[in-house]
């Protein structure tokens, strides 16, 4: 399971064996939540984050969402998202 990065206790991750659409899990202890990349950065679950950490966490994905992307595509080669 990739971790593209972590920041203030949160890992920043997608697992190997994913699914489109583009999207990112952050974890932070026991907490996941999973963040939508397109059409735009959107929560899609939370599992125990606080809403503070929900928060950081999407302004930590909107600054890194093209890093994010190009991380996921070039990780799953082939599985292009639709346009």
């Amino acid at each position: 399971m990739p971790t593209l990065f972590s920041f203030f206790g949160m890992r920043f991750q997608f697992y190997s064996r994913e699914h489109l659409p583009v999207h990112i899990h952050v974890v932070k202890g026991k907490a996941v939540a999973k963040f939508a990349l397109e059409p735009e950065v959107a929560l899609v679950e939370n599992n125990g984050l606080k809403s503070s950490e929900v928060k950081l966490a999407e302004s930590i994905i909107e600054e890194n969402r093209e890093t994010i992307i190009a991380n996921w595509r070039d990780f799953f080669r082939g599985m292009e998202p639709p346009r």
